[in-house]
Parts: structure tokens; sequence; C-alpha cells
């Protein structure tokens, strides 16, 4: 299917071609405006796209401003207003698709798993602790629009996310899984060569 720009559009790309050969080499497009906050803790493989608006945290210590908090593989493509935190550490790989409003974030304010006094009601959200977990998605990962992954999260290879889905535990290979939060709806049947629908029993483990 061939892309109808119009002059502004085909403006608009032609300078952020410039901006990406200058600034993001072996990139593929980095459209423009791109905030990456922590440039220097970003790792890309060749061929990575991005849409407009996209957002990059890259936190850390002041002092370590060298070790990679955000890895992308190969031939990755990110649609518009993508918001990527990664205090510790998110790896994305190679051939993954993620479409627009898509939120990833290995960050929280607080930890609420355990009892910790210091993510109580009581203290702003803003002054509670930072608790991180990493977050690893695999290749070839399909995550539709307004997704969010949250901290401490695995997607498996071959993965599709459906559209506003909220991910909030691991997900195996080569499985469709939508909802909020996300269960497993189908996986893939190599005997079949097929999308199978799965039985409730396995989203309850």
């Amino acid at each position: 299917m061939k892309n109808m720009y119009s002059l502004s559009e085909s403006l608009s790309t032609a300078f952020a071609l410039i901006c990406t050969k200058l600034f993001y080499n072996g990139a593929r497009l980095i459209r423009q405006p791109f905030y990456c906050r922590g440039k220097s803790r970003l790792q890309f493989a060749r061929g990575l796209t991005t849409g407009y608006m996209c957002r990059f945290d890259l936190l850390g210590e002041e002092h370590d401003k060298r070790s990679k908090k955000l890895i992308i593989g190969e031939n990755c493509k990110i649609g518009d207003h993508v918001h990527i935190v990664a205090s510790e550490k998110v790896v994305i790989g190679n051939n993954c698709l993620i479409a627009s409003k898509v939120f990833i974030s290995d960050t929280n304010h607080g930890n609420y798993s355990i009892r910790d006094l210091n993510s109580g009601p009581h203290i702003p959200p803003d002054h509670r602790q930072l608790y991180t977990k990493p977050i690893e998605i695999g290749n070839n990962v399909w995550i539709g629009e307004n997704v969010c992954i949250l901290l401490g999260v695995s997607v498996g290879d071959g993965c599709i996310i459906g559209a506003n889905s909220v991910v909030n535990r691991d997900i195996p290979n080569n499985c469709i899984v939508a909802g909020t939060p996300a269960k497993i709806i189908k996986m893939w049947d190599d005997s079949f060569s097929e999308w199978r629908k799965v039985e409730n029993v396995i989203n309850e483990n």
C-alpha cells in the first residue's frame, strides 16, 4: 500500500530524516518532535522508526550515564505518542511493531505488593520511593493501540497484545492476549498452523 503524504507532511518527514541522520545514526526515521531524557542510556539496532511525539524517560544515577536502560532490537516500528520509562531496564526484541499511545514503564511511585510505610496514602505519590523491575519484550511482538505494559513483565516471542490491554503478568511465546488485566485468548498451534482459542483454565494459572 503506497503512502500519500501532503506537502507539509513531506517537509516534516524530510526534516526528521535530517535529524535522524545527525543524531540517531542507524535509525530509519525518528519523527519530530521526539523527547529522550538520558539519551546516553538508549541503545538501538538498525531500522528503528518512531512516530510523532514519542517520549523516552531513561532514568539513572548521575554518575552512571552510560549503562543502557532501554535496548531496542532491529527493525522496530513505534507509533505516535508512545511513552517508555526505563529506570532499571526495558528490552525490546527484533521486528516489534508498537502502535500509538502505548505506555511501557518499569517504574512505580511506591511498592504496593509488600508492607511499605513509604508507599502509604498520606505521602504524595511524587514523594514516594521509586520501585523498579525490568521489562523484557521478545521478537516479532505486535502491541496494539493504548496498551499499558507494567513493571516486571516478560512478553514472549511472537505475541500479539490487543488494543487497550493492561499487561501486568508474564506472557509466554506465541500468544494473543487482551483485556484489563490482559488474559490469553489464543495460542499459536504449530501442528494446525493456526491461532487456536485457549480454555479459561490457562488464564487461571
